[in-house]
Formats: structure tokens, sequence, C-alpha cells
């Protein structure tokens, strides 16, 4: 028989005999690889509904605005005549405007909300004609409302709003091309004097426009632009923004912001996937350590039958990376057919994305993630098992424990349980290791998804009352789904941790009841020895959640969530910790302790 037939029958036994731990490695390795095709497949998605909105509302090339603060008759007449001069520039063949664009407050079902008015013709408009998905375009006392606004407020043709305490009607609703969607329509206005977040935009007649302007608020004005090269949009824009008291934005610009719902998607999709392959590896890694602490005796009959280290270790890791492989074909057909549901552009913006990017790259992508997580977890346990003597491995005797004078010390005076937690987890630091990172990488996410929430909660509070903003309901119902992925996976770890520790264990545990500590007692020490690890993991995940969201915020501000919620966070970990060890520990002590002396010598 040659090896490759050898390791492959080998294999597949071994498969087949532990089909229950062969696929619980394959669920994980599928769980960090169909994120991450998520995350890759995202590239690109938004451009296409935004050339569709653009080319179906005549979008503009450049959108040149002049934000008006107030300033004397003087400096508004200068800023005036700066915006009909653009329209003259080089490059420049068309325009539309200028257009009256006043602040206002807008009430409608018992919400207020800041609103960009913009005022316009009733004749359609050459450049940025918006397109209407609903009613008919503006006359005098009846407003268009821009889609994602809408749809946030709630409101359809016919219903009745009031912008600075006056009513109108709502003719219409409308996409445009010239501004992001909600909730950033202030974006070409470099902000606005007042309303800097949560700001929509409508359109109103021009007189309507004028009447909500105040003192306070006075009226700032808008062109749109069409240029001869609309790839040079940019260049044009930076030369203007640095002569020109108006601020001029390219549309390609603009096509960013639109795309930032799934842009922002796609960032928390591949952090979660950075963190469900650290989660990976420490439960491929726990799985294989268990299941070697099992096939000691077997890795002896393979080398006594003349097996070679390398065979040992070679059979060891293919079976892991046959799964990782199967793995990673799950993963990208999950990821690729769960895409189209992270595609949709928002309300913001009309047509379709297309079917998501799955490339040759993002194949070889996925696939080397896999074999990198099996390969970490892997290599370590398999190199042991191959060095290990045939001797020592065809006798299968207990580990000696390693004896630590301090820690010996320190912990006799300890309640019994805590005793043998702490000496439990002392014998296998590894182990603990992999345990406390299991539930920091936990935490960490959990305390990340209770920091972007006190934001959100805090943003709430400060200006106008919070509609449904659609990036942050994007956000959250990734972040609820890569958490629920990531709390599964570090319970399914604590529960394999626990079972491999009461395997290595049930020697020493055995002598421990002879001496006379209660099953009760041994069993609450095998849980001690997995809560300790999970404690020092879950005040090391604290500082890392709140980490993780300033770095992935790019220099934005964080809000610290209340302690009693941290503390709660760690409290609960702890709790779902203590009682998923207790089933797999109070196991562990069922076989009386005789029989577990009489088989081997402690």
């Amino acid at each position: 028989m040659g090896r490759v037939v050898l390791v492959w029958r080998l294999v597949a036994r071994d498969l087949r005999r532990r089909r229950a731990e062969a696929l619980l490695l394959l669920l994980v390795i599928t769980a960090a690889t169909a994120t991450l095709t998520l995350g890759l497949a995202l590239n690109g998605v938004t451009s296409n509904p935004y050339q569709q909105t653009r080319a179906a509302t005549r979008g503009p090339d450049v959108v040149a605005s002049y934000l008006n603060l107030g300033q004397p008759k003087g400096e508004l007449r200068i800023g005036l005549a700066d915006l009909n001069g653009l329209a003259r520039a080089r490059g420049v063949t068309g325009h539309a405007g200028p257009y009256p664009v006043a602040w206002a407050v807008l009430r409608a079902h018992g919400i207020k909300a800041g609103v960009l008015a913009e005022g316009r013709d009733l004749a359609p408009a050459p450049l940025d004609q918006p397109k209407l998905t609903e009613g008919s375009w503006v006359r005098p006392g009846a407003v268009v409302v821009e889609r994602s606004f809408a749809n946030a407020l709630g409101l359809q043709a016919g219903d009745r709003i009031t912008l600075n305490g006056r009513r109108f009607l709502v003719a219409g609703v409308a996409v445009t091309a010239a501004n992001p969607p909600y909730p950033f329509a202030t974006f070409v206005m470099q902000g606005g004097p007042f309303f800097t977040s949560d700001t929509g935009l409508l359109w109103l007649t021009r007189a309507d426009a004028r009447s909500l302007a105040t003192a306070a608020l006075p009226l700032s004005y808008i062109t749109n632009l069409k240029l001869a090269d609309p790839g040079a949009a940019p260049a044009f824009a930076s030369i203007h923004n640095n002569n020109s008291p108006a601020f001029l934005t390219p549309w390609q610009a603009i096509s960013v912001e639109d795309g930032r719902l799934v842009a922002t998607v796609q960032r928390v999709l591949l952090v979660g996937t950075w963190l469900l392959g650290l989660l990976a590896v420490a439960s491929v890694a726990v799985l294989v350590g268990g299941r070697m602490s099992d096939q000691t005796r077997r890795v002896g009959l393979l080398k006594a039958i003349g097996g070679t280290p390398k065979l040992v270790a070679a059979v060891l890791l293919a079976e892991n990376f046959l799964v990782a492989l199967a793995a990673s074909a799950a993963g990208l057909v999950i990821g690729w057919l769960a895409a189209p549901l992270l595609t949709s552009p928002g309300s913001g913006l009309v047509g379709t994305p297309g079917p998501p990017s799955l490339t040759v790259a993002t194949i070889a992508w996925v696939a080397g993630v896999a074999l990198a997580v099996a390969a970490a977890a892997t290599l370590v346990p398999a190199i042991r098992a191959a060095r290990t003597s045939t001797v020592r491995a065809l006798a299968d005797a207990a580990r000696t424990p390693r004896r630590h004078a301090r820690l010996i010390a320190a912990s006799a005076r300890l309640p019994v349980p805590l005793l043998l937690g702490l000496r439990l987890a002392a014998r296998r630091p590894r182990r603990a290791l992999l345990s406390a990172a299991s539930i920091a990488i936990t935490v960490t996410t959990i305390v990340a998804v209770v920091t972007v929430h006190a934001h959100q909660l805090e943003q709430g509070y400060t200006g106008f009352s919070a509609l449904n903003n659609p990036r942050t309901d994007r956000v959250n119902q990734v972040l609820l789904v890569l958490t629920v992925m990531l709390v599964v996976l570090a319970a399914v770890n604590v529960v394999f941790i626990t079972m491999a520790t009461a395997l290595d264990a049930r020697h020493s545990a055995a002598l421990t009841r002879a001496l006379g500590a209660t099953p009760r007692q041994v069993s609450a020490g095998l849980s001690a020895a997995v809560l300790l690890p999970a404690l020092a993991g879950g005040l090391v995940g604290i500082p890392a959640g709140i980490g993780l969201v300033t770095a992935v915020s790019h220099g934005g501000t964080t809000t610290i969530p209340p302690a009693w919620w941290l503390i709660a966070a760690i409290l609960g970990t702890l709790l779902a910790v203590a009682g998923l060890t207790a089933i797999p520990a109070g196991i562990g002590t069922r076989q009386p302790a005789a029989e577990i002396l009489q088989s081997e010598t402690a």
C-alpha cells in the first residue's frame, strides 16, 4: 500500500469514527470563511446603482454650493457671482441654478428632524431632475421628499408636514444623484450651520424655499455643473475650491458617500472575519488537542507497525486540511448566496447592484484562510504526537502533573473547588490560554457592540429626535449576526475545553475523590479550571472592545458605555461559562473512582 493511500484510508476511517467532532470542526471554519466571503464579495457592488440613478436623474458632474452664514450683502453678492462665474468656467458645458436652499425644522407624525429644503422650478431641470418614485413634482405649498428620508419618517404622497411651523403637502417622493441620501444630506454643503447630522432633503418651489429663510438661518445656494470630461470632475473641483468662496463636490465623492451603506457593512464583516478566524483557531486547537488525548494509543500503534513520525503528523494534518477545504467550499457558497441580502444600496438609489463578485482571488483568499486556521491549530499537537515515544504512547499513561511550589502554597488554603480548579488550569497552561483567548474575543465583540449602541444612544439624545438611520440599522443587523456566531463558537469552545480537561484529569480527579473529595467538589473544580481563565479573558475583552471600536471608527468619537453595562457583560459571560461547564464536568465524575484507578496507575 502506498503512503498516500494509507494516509487517505486512515483519515477517512478517523472521520467516520468521529463524525460529531468533524462536523463541529467543519461548522467552526465554515463560519469564518462565510463571513470572509461576504466581506470580499461586497467590493464595488454599489457603483452600478449609483450610475443607474445618475443616468435616470441627469446627475451633475460637479455640485457647487455657497454656504451663507449670514454674511453681509456684499459678500453674498460675491458668492452668487462666483456660482454664476463657475457656469462659464473652462470645461463646463452646462449648468442648472443657482437654487436657493433653506434650513428648516420638519415635523411629521410626531417626529422632529432637520431638513435641507432646496428651491426648484416647476419645469424639469436640465441637470439633477430628481426621479419620482411616487406622486408628482413640486408646486406651491407642496414638496417632494427624498426617498430614504421619507422612509425614515414614514411619509408618502398625500401626507401633511410642517416646515418651520408652516403646513405643506407631500406631493411626491424622489431620488437624486446630486446629494447623498439621509442622514447625510448636508454633505455637499460642508455641513449646515445648525444641522450637522441626521439631516434630510426635500424639494419645493423657489418662493416656498425663500419663505423659510430666517435671519439666523439665511438662504444658501447650489449650482449643478456639467463638464465636457466627467472623469476630470475631482481635478476641476480641487482647482476651484482653492480659489472660490463656493465649495465644489465632484460626482465621484457623492458616489462614495452613497456607497457607505454597504462599505460600512463590509468593514464590519472584515473585522468580524478576523475575530471569527482567531476564535476558530482556538476552537480547532481545543478539538485537536482533545482528540490527541484520546488518540495517544492509536499514535503508538501506528509507530509500532512501522509508521514514521512524519506519517503520524501527515495523518493528523491531512484530516484537518480535508475538513478545512470542505469548510472553505461551504463558506464560499453560503457567503455568495447571502451577499445579496447585504448589497441593497438602500432607498436613496434606484437600480440593482448586480451579482456579488466571486473571483479567483476571493476563492484563493478564502481557501488560504481555512487552511491557515487548520494548520495553525493542528501543527503543534501533530508535532507533539509525532515526537511521543512508541512505548509511552502505547502505555497511554496519565501525564505527570507539573509541580509549582508557589502555586501549591497559594492554593493550599483555598476552598476545595478553587484549589482543584487552579491546579488543573496550571497543569495545562496552553489550554488555559486558549480558553482565556476565546472568552476575550467573545467579550471584545460584546463590548464593541455595547459601545456602538452607547454611541448611538448618545447621538439620539443630541439634536433632533432619532429616526431610523439606514446605515445604523444595517450595521446593527450585521453586528447581531456576528455576535451570535461568536457566542455560539465560544460556547462550543467552552464545552470542549471542559470535556478535554475532564478527560485529561480523570486519573487525578479519581485520586482526589479517593482521598475524600466529593463528586460535587471535583465537578466544581473542573468548572473553576475554565472559569478562572474566562475571568481573565473577560477583563482583557473590555479595553479590547473599546479599542476595537476606536480603531474602526478612524478617528471618530467613541462613547464609553456605563460601568454597569460592562460589569453586566462580564457577569453574564461568567454565568454562561459556568452553565456550559456544569454538564460536561458532571459527566466527568460519574465513573466510579475505583474503576479509573484500577485501569492505570495515577
